[in-house]
């Protein structure tokens, strides 16, 4: 499989709503960051769906590299 590109190196807070699933950008390319809008097609990458279980604010990775997908873990501090 590719390399994702970095969308940014530092998370993207987002206001999630309980129970709402999120379709969160694994390429990197998606102009709607952290989730995708499709740039995705014709390549090996496919968006990984992802359900609040809380409503509030959540961290998603920006860098893509992160080992707790789709949630930052501070990977992106080493890049």
């Amino acid at each position: 499989m590719s390399e994702p590109v970095i969308a940014q190196k530092s998370p993207i807070p987002v206001e999630v709503e309980e129970g709402k699933s999120y379709f969160w950008c694994t390429c990197g390319q998606s102009s709607k960051q952290p989730f995708c809008d499709g740039s995705h097609k014709g390549s090996d990458f496919t968006p990984m769906k992802w359900t609040a279980e809380t409503s509030g604010r959540k961290f998603f990775c920006g860098c893509k590299m992160t080992e707790g997908k789709p949630m930052c873990d501070g990977t992106h501090k080493s890049l």
